[in-house]
Protein backbone atom coordinates (compact mmCIF):
# COMPACT_ATOMS: atom_id res chain seq x y z
CA UNK A 1 0.00 0.00 0.00
CA UNK A 2 1.06 3.56 -0.65
CA UNK A 3 1.59 6.13 2.08
CA UNK A 4 0.21 9.65 1.86
CA UNK A 5 3.70 10.76 0.79
CA UNK A 6 3.26 8.82 -2.46
CA UNK A 7 -0.52 9.18 -2.86
CA UNK A 8 -1.60 12.25 -4.83
CA UNK A 9 -4.04 14.67 -3.24
CA UNK A 10 -6.76 13.28 -5.48
CA UNK A 11 -5.95 9.71 -4.46
CA UNK A 12 -6.07 10.71 -0.79
CA UNK A 13 -9.44 12.39 -1.33
CA UNK A 14 -10.84 9.28 -3.03
CA UNK A 15 -9.52 7.02 -0.23
CA UNK A 16 -11.04 9.31 2.39
CA UNK A 17 -14.32 9.34 0.48
CA UNK A 18 -14.48 5.56 0.39
CA UNK A 19 -13.75 5.31 4.12
CA UNK A 20 -16.36 7.97 4.86
CA UNK A 21 -18.95 5.93 2.99
CA UNK A 22 -18.09 2.81 4.97
CA UNK A 23 -18.23 4.73 8.25
CA UNK A 24 -21.50 6.36 7.21
CA UNK A 25 -23.10 2.97 6.60
CA UNK A 26 -22.12 1.90 10.13
CA UNK A 27 -23.52 5.14 11.57
CA UNK A 28 -26.86 4.58 9.84
CA UNK A 29 -26.93 0.97 11.10
CA UNK A 30 -26.64 2.27 14.65
CA UNK A 31 -29.22 4.94 13.88
CA UNK A 32 -31.74 2.26 12.95
CA UNK A 33 -31.05 0.35 16.18
CA UNK A 34 -31.61 3.40 18.38
CA UNK A 35 -29.23 5.98 19.81
CA UNK A 36 -27.96 6.12 23.39
CA UNK A 37 -25.56 8.97 24.16
CA UNK A 38 -22.98 9.09 26.94
CA UNK A 39 -20.92 12.02 28.21
CA UNK A 40 -17.18 12.32 27.71
CA UNK A 41 -14.87 14.02 30.19
CA UNK A 42 -15.34 17.35 28.38
CA UNK A 43 -19.15 16.98 28.71
CA UNK A 44 -19.63 16.46 24.97
CA UNK A 45 -21.80 13.51 23.87
CA UNK A 46 -20.53 10.27 22.35
CA UNK A 47 -22.41 7.23 21.05
CA UNK A 48 -21.56 3.71 19.97
CA UNK A 49 -21.89 4.99 16.39
CA UNK A 50 -19.02 7.48 16.89
CA UNK A 51 -16.72 4.75 18.16
CA UNK A 52 -17.70 2.12 15.58
CA UNK A 53 -17.28 4.57 12.70
CA UNK A 54 -13.86 5.62 13.99
CA UNK A 55 -12.71 1.99 14.18
CA UNK A 56 -13.64 1.49 10.51
CA UNK A 57 -11.78 4.63 9.44
CA UNK A 58 -8.66 3.84 11.46
CA UNK A 59 -8.48 0.33 10.01
CA UNK A 60 -8.94 1.69 6.50
CA UNK A 61 -6.24 4.32 6.96
CA UNK A 62 -3.85 1.71 8.37
CA UNK A 63 -4.37 -0.39 5.25
CA UNK A 64 -4.61 2.36 2.64
CA UNK A 65 -2.14 4.97 3.94
CA UNK A 66 0.16 3.25 6.44
CA UNK A 67 2.82 5.02 8.40
CA UNK A 68 1.18 8.40 8.85
CA UNK A 69 0.06 9.79 12.20
CA UNK A 70 -3.72 9.85 12.69
CA UNK A 71 -5.44 12.11 15.20
CA UNK A 72 -9.01 10.91 15.70
CA UNK A 73 -11.54 12.46 18.06
CA UNK A 74 -12.58 9.46 20.11
CA UNK A 75 -9.04 8.07 20.39
CA UNK A 76 -7.85 11.52 21.49
CA UNK A 77 -10.60 11.64 24.12
CA UNK A 78 -9.20 8.41 25.58
CA UNK A 79 -5.64 9.76 25.62
CA UNK A 80 -4.51 7.50 22.77
CA UNK A 81 -3.17 10.32 20.57
CA UNK A 82 -0.20 12.55 21.29
CA UNK A 83 -0.53 16.27 21.94
CA UNK A 84 1.68 17.17 18.97
CA UNK A 85 1.57 16.38 15.27
CA UNK A 86 4.23 15.80 12.64
CA UNK A 87 4.51 17.68 9.34
CA UNK A 88 1.99 15.28 7.74
CA UNK A 89 -0.96 13.88 9.68
CA UNK A 90 -4.60 12.94 9.26
CA UNK A 91 -7.49 14.37 11.28
CA UNK A 92 -10.63 12.28 11.76
CA UNK A 93 -14.01 13.18 13.19
CA UNK A 94 -16.00 9.96 12.75
CA UNK A 95 -19.34 11.61 13.56
CA UNK A 96 -19.38 15.40 13.50
CA UNK A 97 -22.62 16.76 14.87
CA UNK A 98 -23.29 14.09 17.47
CA UNK A 99 -25.84 16.38 19.13
CA UNK A 100 -27.75 16.62 15.84
CA UNK A 101 -27.47 12.84 15.39
CA UNK A 102 -28.89 12.19 18.88
CA UNK A 103 -31.66 14.78 18.38
CA UNK A 104 -32.84 13.09 15.18
CA UNK A 105 -31.61 15.73 12.71
CA UNK A 106 -29.96 14.76 9.42
CA UNK A 107 -27.07 17.27 9.39
CA UNK A 108 -24.27 15.14 10.81
CA UNK A 109 -21.15 14.16 8.90
CA UNK A 110 -18.04 12.00 8.70
CA UNK A 111 -14.86 14.11 8.35
CA UNK A 112 -11.37 13.02 7.23
CA UNK A 113 -8.55 15.40 6.21
CA UNK A 114 -4.86 15.25 5.36
CA UNK A 115 -2.76 18.06 6.83
CA UNK A 116 0.60 18.92 5.31
CA UNK A 117 2.76 21.60 6.94
CA UNK A 118 -0.30 22.98 8.72
CA UNK A 119 -2.51 23.14 5.62
CA UNK A 120 -5.50 20.86 4.83
CA UNK A 121 -4.65 19.62 1.32
CA UNK A 122 -7.15 16.77 0.91
CA UNK A 123 -10.41 15.92 2.60
CA UNK A 124 -13.76 14.20 2.55
CA UNK A 125 -17.05 15.13 4.22
CA UNK A 126 -19.94 12.68 4.04
CA UNK A 127 -23.51 13.30 5.23
CA UNK A 128 -24.91 9.74 5.37
CA UNK A 129 -28.51 10.72 6.21
CA UNK A 130 -28.54 13.06 3.19
CA UNK A 131 -26.63 10.80 0.79
CA UNK A 132 -24.14 13.56 -0.05
CA UNK A 133 -20.36 13.26 -0.25
CA UNK A 134 -17.83 16.03 -0.88
CA UNK A 135 -14.22 15.17 -1.65
CA UNK A 136 -11.37 17.56 -2.28
CA UNK A 137 -7.80 17.40 -3.47
CA UNK A 138 -6.92 20.15 -5.92
CA UNK A 139 -10.56 20.15 -7.08
CA UNK A 140 -13.75 19.89 -5.04
CA UNK A 141 -16.40 17.38 -6.10
CA UNK A 142 -19.92 16.77 -4.80
CA UNK A 143 -21.31 13.25 -5.19
CA UNK A 144 -24.78 11.84 -4.53
CA UNK A 145 -24.25 8.45 -2.90
CA UNK A 146 -26.26 6.61 -0.27
CA UNK A 147 -24.78 4.98 2.79
CA UNK A 148 -23.80 1.41 2.01
CA UNK A 149 -22.82 2.09 -1.59
CA UNK A 150 -19.21 1.95 -2.73
CA UNK A 151 -17.29 4.89 -4.12
CA UNK A 152 -19.11 5.92 -7.34
CA UNK A 153 -17.33 6.12 -10.71
CA UNK A 154 -15.90 9.48 -11.71
CA UNK A 155 -18.71 10.22 -14.14
CA UNK A 156 -20.91 10.75 -11.07
CA UNK A 157 -18.53 13.27 -9.50
CA UNK A 158 -19.70 16.86 -10.01
CA UNK A 159 -17.08 19.62 -9.67
CA UNK A 160 -18.30 22.52 -7.53
CA UNK A 161 -17.08 26.03 -6.84
CA UNK A 162 -17.98 28.69 -4.30
CA UNK A 163 -19.90 31.69 -5.63
CA UNK A 164 -18.86 35.35 -5.88
CA UNK A 165 -20.31 37.19 -2.90
CA UNK A 166 -22.87 39.98 -3.23
CA UNK A 167 -22.01 42.37 -0.37
CA UNK A 168 -25.59 43.68 -0.33
CA UNK A 169 -27.21 40.25 -0.03
CA UNK A 170 -24.93 38.08 2.08
CA UNK A 171 -26.31 34.73 3.21
CA UNK A 172 -24.72 33.48 6.44
CA UNK A 173 -24.66 30.02 7.95
CA UNK A 174 -24.70 29.58 11.72
CA UNK A 175 -24.38 26.67 14.10
CA UNK A 176 -27.68 25.22 15.28
CA UNK A 177 -26.25 24.04 18.61
CA UNK A 178 -23.39 26.46 19.31
CA UNK A 179 -24.36 29.99 18.21
CA UNK A 180 -22.98 32.45 20.77
CA UNK A 181 -22.93 36.21 21.36
CA UNK A 182 -19.58 36.80 19.67
CA UNK A 183 -20.61 34.94 16.51
CA UNK A 184 -23.89 36.88 16.50
CA UNK A 185 -22.01 40.17 16.81
CA UNK A 186 -19.77 39.19 13.89
CA UNK A 187 -22.83 38.45 11.76
CA UNK A 188 -24.13 41.94 12.49
CA UNK A 189 -20.76 43.53 11.70
CA UNK A 190 -20.45 41.65 8.42
CA UNK A 191 -23.96 42.75 7.47
CA UNK A 192 -25.53 39.38 6.67
CA UNK A 193 -29.04 39.80 5.24
CA UNK A 194 -30.11 36.20 5.84
CA UNK A 195 -29.12 33.51 8.34
CA UNK A 196 -29.57 29.75 8.04
CA UNK A 197 -28.81 27.36 10.88
CA UNK A 198 -27.43 23.85 10.48
CA UNK A 199 -25.13 21.43 12.24
CA UNK A 200 -21.72 19.91 11.62
CA UNK A 201 -19.22 20.60 8.83
CA UNK A 202 -22.06 20.78 6.29
CA UNK A 203 -21.75 24.55 6.55
CA UNK A 204 -18.36 24.47 4.80
CA UNK A 205 -19.82 22.28 2.06
CA UNK A 206 -22.79 24.58 1.45
CA UNK A 207 -20.32 27.46 1.02
CA UNK A 208 -18.25 25.30 -1.34
CA UNK A 209 -21.29 24.62 -3.53
CA UNK A 210 -22.28 28.28 -3.71
CA UNK A 211 -25.31 27.93 -1.45
CA UNK A 212 -24.27 30.68 0.97
CA UNK A 213 -21.51 33.25 1.51
CA UNK A 214 -20.12 33.24 5.04
CA UNK A 215 -19.93 31.17 8.22
CA UNK A 216 -18.53 32.80 11.39
CA UNK A 217 -17.69 30.60 14.36
CA UNK A 218 -16.20 31.94 17.59
CA UNK A 219 -17.29 29.17 19.94
CA UNK A 220 -14.89 26.34 20.85
CA UNK A 221 -14.06 23.84 18.11
CA UNK A 222 -11.37 21.23 17.58
CA UNK A 223 -9.26 20.74 14.48
CA UNK A 224 -11.00 17.47 13.55
CA UNK A 225 -14.29 19.44 13.50
CA UNK A 226 -13.13 21.78 10.74
CA UNK A 227 -10.17 20.39 8.76
CA UNK A 228 -12.11 18.31 6.22
CA UNK A 229 -14.64 21.08 5.60
CA UNK A 230 -11.78 23.57 5.31
CA UNK A 231 -10.12 21.33 2.69
CA UNK A 232 -13.38 21.12 0.75
CA UNK A 233 -13.94 24.88 0.85
CA UNK A 234 -10.35 25.74 -0.13
CA UNK A 235 -10.54 23.38 -3.12
CA UNK A 236 -13.78 25.09 -4.14
CA UNK A 237 -12.11 28.51 -4.14
CA UNK A 238 -13.09 29.69 -0.65
CA UNK A 239 -11.07 30.56 2.43
CA UNK A 240 -11.20 30.14 6.21
CA UNK A 241 -9.63 33.01 8.14
CA UNK A 242 -8.58 32.71 11.77
CA UNK A 243 -8.56 35.51 14.31
CA UNK A 244 -5.17 36.63 12.98
CA UNK A 245 -6.86 37.34 9.61
CA UNK A 246 -4.76 34.59 8.00
CA UNK A 247 -5.82 31.20 6.59
CA UNK A 248 -6.43 28.64 9.34
CA UNK A 249 -3.51 26.40 10.21
CA UNK A 250 -3.55 23.01 11.88
CA UNK A 251 -1.30 21.03 14.20
CA UNK A 252 0.13 23.99 16.14
CA UNK A 253 1.60 22.44 19.32
CA UNK A 254 0.61 25.28 21.62
CA UNK A 255 -3.08 24.75 20.77
CA UNK A 256 -3.23 20.95 21.25
CA UNK A 257 -5.69 20.62 18.33
CA UNK A 258 -7.99 23.39 19.57
CA UNK A 259 -9.05 25.95 16.98
CA UNK A 260 -9.15 29.69 17.36
CA UNK A 261 -12.27 31.53 16.22
CA UNK A 262 -12.70 31.78 12.47
CA UNK A 263 -14.79 33.08 9.61
CA UNK A 264 -15.26 30.89 6.52
CA UNK A 265 -15.93 32.71 3.25
CA UNK A 266 -16.93 31.46 -0.16
CA UNK A 267 -15.40 34.49 -1.86
CA UNK A 268 -11.84 35.42 -0.75
CA UNK A 269 -12.12 38.85 -2.42
CA UNK A 270 -15.15 39.63 -0.29
CA UNK A 271 -13.36 38.26 2.76
CA UNK A 272 -10.57 40.79 2.25
CA UNK A 273 -13.12 43.62 2.29
CA UNK A 274 -15.45 42.32 5.00
CA UNK A 275 -13.11 40.05 6.99
CA UNK A 276 -12.96 39.94 10.79
CA UNK A 277 -11.49 43.03 12.40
Amino acid sequence: MKSTATLSREECAELFGALSLAAGAEIMRHHALGIAARQKADSSPVTDADEAAEAIILKGLSDGAPGIQVIAEESAAKGLCGAAAGPDFILVDPLDGTREFVAGHEDFTVNIALIRQGVPIAGAVYAPALGRLWIAGKTCFAINVMAGEGMPPRKRWRPVHARPGDPENLVALVSRSHLNARSTAELARIGAKEQRSMGSSLKFCVLAEGGADVYPRFGPTMEWDTAAGDAVLRAAGGIVLGEDHKPMRYGLPEREFRNCGFVAWGDPALASRRGAK
